[in-house]
């Protein structure tokens, strides 16, 4: 059989139904379910082996982006989320999602870790919207494991610099391998920090991490909006691969490993 995946649906995101895309090519069966509906208590949790917390402008990102869906996960669903990602089955949350993951504390994990990180404002001071590239580090992170090809894929965020207060924290990140992607040069060298390779500033160029149990991935870019080989922009001139797709595929074979 083929593992659901669970989309939460806030209002505002505007990626589901790319997501949706994604992980019916790699073999789930994808079911959104907007979060009032949720809060019915007639969906069971315990039926799906993926949950996903699509891109968007949840909530118009009021009061800062993904703050609005975080109260919402912390308030109405913290059990069904902890039990979700206790058990290992895999969560991603991509964008607005990661920013939710990131500000309810289910990423990082442990000891308050949430506290001393954050996603604010880019550098640049403005929304950024463009192509970059991606190299999968984390071989702890159930979705990046075994990845040797780099991702090309869209960012479209104002709040994706990847910050700490505690500088302690990105060494634990590092030694616990929960540095999951990284920003690099279209050409694969690291970003260094350089704009536009790294579109937002965040340190050491990190644009997801990962729990220490490796389940649950928060990333800003986009890797659901280029499944497709005529979704790269340059495809017209016979540009084509590093695609997203792998992304979803490890994330489904391991959910049907469970």
């Amino acid at each position: 059989m083929k593992p659901k995946a669970l989309i939460l649906q806030a209002r505002g995101s505007n990626r589901d139904l790319d997501v949706m895309e994604a992980l019916t090519l790699s073999g789930a069966e994808p079911i959104g379910v907007p979060l009032n509906h949720l809060r019915s208590r007639t969906t069971d949790w315990h039926a799906f082996q993926m949950l996903v917390i699509p891109g968007g402008f949840s909530y118009a990102d009021a009061l800062g982006a993904g703050k609005l869906l975080a109260l919402d996960l912390n308030s109405y669903f913290a059990d069904e989320i902890n039990a979700f990602v206790a058990s290992g089955k895999p969560v991603i949350g991509i964008c607005n999602g990661f920013q939710a993951l990131l500000k309810s504390g289910i990423l990082p994990e442990g000891n308050d870790r949430q506290r001393a990180s954050t996603l604010t404002f880019n550098t640049q001071g403005h929304f950024e919207c463009r192509w970059v590239t991606l190299a999968p580090l984390s071989q702890t992170c159930i979705w990046t494991k075994g990845l040797n090809d780099n991702i090309t894929c869209p960012v479209a965020h104002g709040e994706g610099n990847f910050q700490v207060s505690d500088l302690t924290l990105i060494n634990t990140l590092s030694s616990l391998d929960q540095i999951a992607l990284t920003y690099t040069h279209p050409d694969g060298s690291p970003a260094n920090g350089e704009y536009p390779a790294n579109p937002n500033g965040s340190v050491l160029d990190i644009a997801g991490i990962c729990n220490p149990q490796g389940n649950v991935l928060g990333l800003m870019p986009h890797p659901e909006n280029h499944i497709h080989p005529t979704q790269h922009p340059q495809w017209s001139r016979d540009v084509s691969g590093q695609t997203g797709l792998g992304l979803f595929e490890n994330g489904i074979k391991y959910a049907a490993g469970l």
